[in-house]
């Protein structure tokens, strides 16, 4: 059975170079080809017009842009992971919507974080935050790298009974890393302490909760530590909004896992875990859509 690819978006930015790299190796470490692709967003009335006397139309020469882009991107990934079967695409329509259908047939689909701009759009915040809350397949926006690896993975579990989805990704990266699990559950409640007279009060029951969700993550880590037992893992419940928790999860692991559901999808506004995380993670992010 063929194995489904790692795919990868360019634009030519280095952002996205950066990306195909890190899918590179993603690919190379899960023994999966890697396909490039690139979109170009064409308005209607550019599609179709040559130019004259020998001149390129601006058409042309985002086409161009983007064909060379793809050889660049390629270039790269060959350098990166000697032995790896690489392809290219060019898709048509949209971008965002393009890059985002490729994730049907793909296994992972890398974008950078930042693009060229007004011309492809590969920006966090069109392209890339679409691509990230509305594939249906883990979505990795990668950021700067560090030298050396953590060789740690961090996962956000928020609802204990459906992350089945981002657990399996986040233990699979970290066995195939040989690296160690963090998860992460913020208690983010905002009434639970309140104070008095300058003395802090904490609402009756909270304690008792807290030691409830403290044992549930424990068991459910051990759980899953089972499947996996060559992962190191280790679980953390911590006070605060879980995006903030993340991010600063994000500055000591190689890699930051966190799930999507599909009925949330295009709604990671300002506010919730997911729009804090792709804006101000220090690391690459994974978001896993929930089946």
């Amino acid at each position: 059975m063929a194995v489904m690819p790692v795919v990868a978006a360019t634009d030519g930015s280095e952002e996205s170079i950066r990306a195909v790299e890190w899918a590179a190796r993603e690919a190379d470490l899960r023994g999966a080809p890697l396909r490039i692709v690139s979109a170009v967003g064409l308005l209607p009335r550019m599609i179709g017009r040559p130019g004259g006397a020998g001149f390129d139309t601006v058409a042309d020469v985002i086409v161009k842009d983007r064909d060379r882009a793809l050889a660049a991107a390629a270039t790269r990934a060959t350098e990166t992971a000697l032995d790896l079967l690489i392809d290219t695409d060019r898709l048509t329509g949209p971008p965002a919507q393009a890059v985002t259908q490729c994730g049907s047939g793909a296994q992972l689909l890398v974008v950078g974080s930042r693009g060229t701009g007004a011309f492809t759009a590969m920006v966090l915040g069109s392209v890339s935050r679409y691509v990230a809350t509305h594939a249906g397949c883990p979505v990795a926006v990668v950021r700067d790298e560090t030298p050396v690896p953590y060789r740690q993975v961090g996962v956000g579990v928020g609802d204990l009974h459906h992350c089945a989805d981002a657990l399996t990704f986040a233990f699979e990266e970290a066995s195939l890393r040989e690296a160690s699990l963090v998860a992460i559950h913020a208690w983010h409640t905002p009434q639970s302490d309140i104070s008095r007279a300058g003395q802090a009060f904490t609402a009756p029951g909270v304690p008792a909760v807290e030691a409830e969700v403290t044992f549930e993550l424990a068991e459910l880590l051990d759980s899953w530590q089972a499947k996996y037992p060559d992962v190191p893992v280790s679980c953390d419940l911590v006070h605060g909004h879980p995006g903030r928790a993340l991010v600063g999860l994000s500055a000591r692991a190689d890699l930051v896992v966190i799930g999507r559901h599909a009925r949330h999808a295009g709604l990671a506004g300002p506010g919730t875990a997911t729009h804090a995380v792709l804006n101000h993670a220090h690391g690459t992010v994974v978001t896993v859509p929930s089946t």
